[in-house]
């Protein structure tokens, strides 16, 4: 039987050999189908990024989805961004991406969208109870007419466009923009150098050539150690910036002219007052992993600071419900709805970032050290078992209530306090809680981690699992 476990909460992610076999996809494919036509989605955009086993993978559903009366435009190997734009510029109502993102190479997975909205929540659960009826016994045969099959290549006309929309960049001290942009053996280095090139940017290109086996590092930018080689080419080359990306493309990392990295709440800051200048009033969204000083300066710039919970699905349908121009996440994970399409796409965000630089004239190290000094770690994982993790933070919550402390649980447990924050929250999409700390001084960051973790521990311990755990890095991204 397929397992349940690889249906999260915004997509479908698992070992690509074991929890994605052709039975598997199969099944998925089966109830993706039924989910398609009940919906009225006939014809569907299909991308898939550079993993190895991504070809299998795409093949398998290809048939699939035919065979249930399904018609497909391939796209190619593409970045995901790159599927959500066939979702704007072809004739198709809906679209599968085979990726697992930032997952490690033997990992695969898929992402979903019916219209032009990525399904999560409770269509993936739809999705689950369907493939595993589907990996049960045969389904009946089909009655419909089979899909068509048909190709089409947007690279070209989606460089056009961002180029169109912000090329060429202003020269900074009559110079272009000088740029490190590491690919990671990834779907970015599959058209950013064009793209680029196309913005009038002077760039230094690393690990350009896709890779599924990710030879070089992880193609994760929320850590730091995969950033190592971006930071000291950075200041080998004197470059203004550096830019990463992950495996597929959607969520962004940065670096400063010093090599300094830009955390996804300092990157929105930085679009927050571009944006406010020219949108003022506007509603920006984030999630419960961003630091405080972000929230307070888009209610300083005029914004509106919405805090929400962490995902990318559920962020594009929270900017779909209130109208929203901008969004991000901790992640990397940006959002514009000003000027593009309201989907995560780091390259968009990359090339909106050196725009902002470039127009300013001032050194981007300069821009960030005018923001509050606080002290915060970086995203912090620890295992926890799926089966586990969602019961574990409602016991942690049990403990922290009863301690009077102030709580926001719009997405796990964010504890406030007068002068920091902790959060501590179940991953969507791994075997992981998910921790993030922040204070105004080294030694409050100190005392509301360990405060937070020592009740985190007695709260896994209530549910049977080693306490230690919470103090013990995920060994996995």
């Amino acid at each position: 039987m397929i397992n349940p476990g690889i249906f999260r909460e915004y997509d479908i992610r698992g070992r690509a050999e074991t929890d994605l076999a052709d039975p598997d996809v199969r099944a998925i494919g089966l109830a993706l189908a039924s989910l398609l036509t009940e919906r009225g989605a006939t014809t569907i955009a299909l991308g898939q990024d550079v993993r190895l086993t991504s070809p299998r993978i795409a093949g398998t559903l290809t048939e699939t989805l035919l065979s249930r009366g399904i018609s497909i435009v391939d796209v190619g190997t593409v970045p995901t961004p790159l599927l959500y734009y066939a979702l704007f510029a072809l004739p198709v109502s809906g679209g599968v991406m085979v990726t697992a993102s930032h997952n490690p190479s033997p990992d695969n997975g898929i992402k979903m969208a019916i219209g032009r909205e990525t399904i999560y929540g409770a269509d993936i659960a739809i999705l689950r109870d369907r493939a595993i009826g589907f990996s049960r016994s045969a389904p009946p045969p089909s009655s419909v007419p089979r899909g068509t099959r048909s190709h089409a290549s947007l690279r070209e006309r989606y460089i056009r466009e961002i180029a169109g929309k912000l090329g060429p960049l202003p020269l900074v001290a009559g110079r272009p923009l000088r740029v490190v942009v590491d690919c990671g053996n990834a779907t970015a280095g599959l058209l950013v150098r064009d793209l680029y090139a196309a913005l009038g940017v002077e760039a230094d290109y690393l690990f350009e050539e896709p890779d599924g086996r990710f030879p070089n590092h992880h193609p994760d930018p929320t850590i730091p150690e995969n950033l190592a080689v971006l930071i000291r080419t950075i200041r080998e080359k004197k470059a203004d910036l550096g830019i990463a990306f992950d495996g597929d493309s959607d969520r962004i990392g940065a670096c400063d002219g010093t090599g300094q990295i830009l955390f996804g709440d300092q990157l929105m800051a930085l679009f927050a007052e571009d944006l406010l200048k020219k949108r003022p009033g506007s509603r920006i969204i984030s999630e419960v992993k961003a630091s405080r000083f972000l929230y307070d300066r888009i209610r300083e710039l005029g914004g509106i600071p919405d805090m929400y919970k962490a995902g990318h699905s559920l962020i594009k349908a929270r900017m779909k419900e209130t109208k929203a121009p901008l969004a991000g996440e901790m992640s990397g994970h940006i959002f514009f709805a000003d000027e593009y399409y309201g989907y995560d796409d780091a390259l968009y965000a990359g090339a909106r970032l050196m725009a902002l630089v470039a127009r300013s004239g001032r050194p981007l190290s300069e821009m960030v050290a005018e923001f509050p000094r606080t002290f915060s770690t970086p995203e912090l994982r620890r295992e926890c078992p799926d089966e586990a993790k969602f019961a574990v933070v409602e016991r942690l919550k049990e403990r922290l209530s009863a301690r009077s402390l102030e709580i926001n649980a719009i997405d796990g447990i964010r504890v406030e306090f007068s002068d920091g924050w902790g959060l501590i929250r179940a991953s969507n999409t791994q075997p992981a809680l998910v921790l993030r700390f922040e204070g105004n001084t080294p030694a409050r960051l100190d005392e509301i981690r360990n405060l937070l973790t020592g009740e985190l521990a007695r709260a896994m311990e209530s549910e049977g699992l080693d306490p230690s755990m919470a103090t013990r890095d995920a060994t996995h991204h």
